[in-house]
């Protein structure tokens, strides 16, 4: 996973040509719905991090084949997606990502609410705009950034001829983790096991956002390991901080219920 915010252009120009510079990933898109938008100057100042969640429980150790939303726990989905606001399928997904980065990173210790803050911020869990989240996956209608061609933003020449993100003008951000072609390149997967590579499928979105976060920083348990992760993703300290702040929320609201 709010105040009903715009969600593209909610950062400085030129911050943001920093962060895509810098990070190769996203677009800093401010969440809207839910447990409330990045706050306001008169509130107190945003956390420097977050410290892990703990880990989803699951209903089976991961393996080649298997879809990532099979790996957590139901009950636990259903408990945590009421507790947070997280929609479940898109919950289903992070969760289901670090278990797997559990399994086969573990010194990375990327939780489910950091990864969860992530989407929150990128596209409100793919619900930016008309969008949503079908039973398969899909976002739907498909979600981009915007072109970034120099005027006001990055500048990124188009690298995929619109293969990826729909426009050979430029290259743009694209799917509920606002991955660019680039990035997409490097990191594509098939988190569903339905044998397509699609970032805008939060299943394939998350498990690429998750894989690309473990290899930016192998401690997301410290509070270096951790800003150093997220500062790869996008590097703005007020990304950085509304991050954290969405990932405490989550984690507060969990443990809230025991």
């Amino acid at each position: 996973m709010r105040a009903r915010l715009p969600i593209i252009g909610a950062v400085v120009a030129v911050v943001v040509a920093v962060a895509l510079l810098v990070g190769g990933i996203g677009w800093f898109l401010a969440p809207r719905g839910g447990l409330g938008g990045p706050p306001a100057a008169s509130e107190e100042p945003l956390p420097r991090w977050a410290p892990p969640a703990g880990s989803p429980p699951r209903t089976m150790n991961p393996f080649d084949g298997v879809s990532v939303v099979t790996l957590a726990d139901p009950a636990w989905l259903d408990e945590v997606s009421d507790a947070t606001g997280i929609p479940r399928r898109a919950l289903a997904a992070y969760a289901g990502a670090v278990i797997v980065k559990e399994d086969h990173r573990p010194e990375c210790k990327l939780d489910w609410a950091t990864l969860a803050a992530v989407g929150a911020v990128e596209s409100d869990h793919g619900r930016h705009g008309d969008s949503s989240i079908a039973e398969d996956g899909s976002v739907t209608p498909p979600i981009y950034g915007p072109d970034l061609n120099g005027e006001g933003v990055a500048l990124i020449p188009d690298s995929d001829g619109g293969e990826i993100d729909g426009t050979a003008e430029a290259d743009r951000a694209v799917g509920p983790m606002q991955l660019i072609p680039e990035a997409w390149r490097n990191w594509h997967v098939d988190g569903n096991a339905d044998g397509v590579q699609d970032p805008q499928n939060v299943d394939d979105a998350a498990m690429a956002a998750a894989n690309y976060l473990c290899r930016a920083s192998s401690a997301f348990d410290t509070e270096d390991g951790w800003r150093a992760g997220i500062r790869a993703y996008n590097a703005p300290e007020v990304y950085l901080g509304t991050v954290a702040k969405y990932a405490l929320r989550y984690a507060d609201a969990v443990a809230a219920l025991r």
